[in-house]
């Protein structure tokens, strides 16, 4: 029971990973600025990217956070 639960935490946390990369790629990687000037337009876009970034990458963790104390919680009450 107790490596069934561990082996569905990588199993979500490798789905989670991959949707992250998913999402990143196709949805993220189309903005753009325009109005500000090449230099600045560029600068805009990529720090609107890196903060959706960050956010993704602590949702995720967060998740998994959880996801990890629900399994070890279930496992050391078993």
């Amino acid at each position: 029971m107790g490596q069934s639960l561990m082996y569905s935490f990588i199993a979500i946390m490798w789905v989670l990973i991959l949707a992250g990369g998913g999402i990143l790629v196709t949805a993220v990687s189309k903005i753009s600025v325009q109005g500000y000037g090449e230099d600045l337009d560029f600068l805009i876009a990529s720090a609107i990217k890196a903060a959706i970034a960050l956010v993704l990458v602590v949702f995720w963790i967060v998740i998994l956070t959880k996801l990890k104390n629900k399994i070890f919680q279930k496992q050391i009450s078993a």
